[in-house]
């Protein structure tokens, strides 16, 4: 019974000796959280803000619409000699189509936000739910079909017979179609941003297949035929993520 009893403050010294142990553990595991709340320098609670990603949103859509914008700009540049454009209409067309996707931005980090603490997605913006990132798939494919994408995405790959149809001359004329064909490019390529909470909006990689799949499908010559192709690959993507088996 002595012994049993030497034992137990033994057995209570050594649970002491864990204690702080175990809370160093803790401490140590808090600290790799905090840790991971900063990649690569970038603090990541700036994802939970609307300015952190509102400046995030902007500066992607100034790199994925730019290829898609140039064109717009030359053929305004024909028209600077025939139908009496200025430079100030050149600014015009760039400030109004700025307008718009800044616009855009806004609303994609409000809805970035709202899905962060909905818990849709996670906090470099990719999506929790394999049902949620293959039906955005799904959706966005089977918007390659529909009558809005096709107006949309003919007046964006034919941005002359644009022109040609609403010119206005001076900085306020180009204004207004810079508007106008902003407003119609962002109803043809919202979907392909929207699949950034398919592979995350952090994803370089992801975002970069995003703006490719805009610029090829501005391109004059196969613009038109890759529409549809490119919805049936994201319905068939959308349909291996669900894990249906006849797809993969």
């Amino acid at each position: 019974m002595e012994m049993d009893g030497d034992a137990m403050p033994a057995e209570g010294m050594a649970m002491d000796d864990e204690m702080p142990m175990a809370m160093d553990g803790d401490m140590a595991m808090d600290g790799m959280a905090m840790d991971g709340m900063e990649m690569g320098g970038m603090d990541m609670s700036a994802m939970t803000r609307f300015g952190p990603l509102f400046g995030m949103w902007s500066i992607m859509m100034a790199a994925m619409m730019l290829p898609t914008l140039v064109p717009t700009l030359v053929n305004y540049e024909r028209l600077m000699a025939s139908a009496d454009g200025t430079r100030a209409g050149w600014l015009g067309v760039l400030g109004g189509y700025s307008i718009v996707w800044i616009g855009v931005a806004a609303i994609f980090a409000i809805v970035q936000i709202g899905l962060l603490r909905a818990g849709v997605i996670d906090m470099m913006g990719i999506a929790q739910s394999t049902w949620i990132a293959g039906g955005l798939l799904i959706v966005v494919g089977a918007f390659q079909f529909t009558r809005a994408k096709e107006v949309c995405h003919g007046v964006c790959h034919a941005t002359m017979n644009y022109f040609l149809g609403h010119w206005k001359t001076g900085f306020s004329g180009g204004l207004r179609m810079g508007m106008g064909l902003g407003a119609f490019c962002a109803g043809c390529c919202w979907g392909f941003m929207a699949l950034g909470f398919v592979g995350g909006m952090m994803s370089l990689l992801w975002m970069g297949l995003a703006t490719l799949f805009m610029v090829i499908e501005k391109l004059p010559q196969i613009g038109h035929y890759v529409t549809k192709p490119l919805g049936v690959a994201l319905i068939l993507g959308g349909l291996a993520v669900l894990g249906y088996p006849f797809v993969t």
